[in-house]
């Protein structure tokens, strides 16, 4: 797999190919794709270890980095997965909290390596776009949960 003229660079402390591995069996149109190994011995590591690994998620180009433990993933980046129904949304928030995840507020998760996800399904999506008051009813029905619950989102939307 040859690198994307744009791609999206992934920092881990060490296992980038572990991430690379389970994201392309959690989500659809996801794989891993080549795996470069240190030449030879470097501050922090030997010769062979794992440097980067190229990857896609749900169709988009990433490399993840085995930088070490100077940077940590924040908030500032995510993946946001759009769903279409409950059955995906827990699906993909309980491969990624079930594997050593953390739930978070509003749809938002952190996988085992410390990345963001949003699991958003797209009935809350469409009701922020709609506005006025059925977007601000879902907004403050999302507000009180973590892993989003369609149900709930729909009748807010309705009123």
């Amino acid at each position: 797999m040859a690198a994307a003229k744009n791609t999206i660079c992934l920092w881990y402390d060490k296992d980038a190919e572990e991430a690379a591995r389970f994201y392309a069996k959690t989500f659809p149109d996801s794989s891993v794709g080549d795996v470069f190994r240190a030449p030879s011995d470097f501050p922090g590591g030997k010769k062979g270890d794992v440097l980067t690994v190229l990857f896609t998620v749900i169709g988009i180009p990433c490399i993840g980095l085995n930088g070490g433990p100077v940077f940590k993933q924040s908030e500032a980046f995510s993946f946001q997965i759009a769903t279409d129904d409950q059955a995906e949304t827990d699906r993909y928030w309980n491969a990624i909290v079930g594997n050593g995840g953390q739930e978070s507020e509003c749809g938002w998760c952190k996988d085992k390596w410390g990345l963001n996800w949003q699991i958003t399904p797209r009935v809350l999506t469409e009701a922020l776009a709609i506005g006025g008051d059925e977007a601000k009813r879902a907004f403050e029905a999302m507000m009180t949960m973590q892993k989003i619950d369609v149900a709930k989102i729909v009748a807010a939307r309705k009123g």
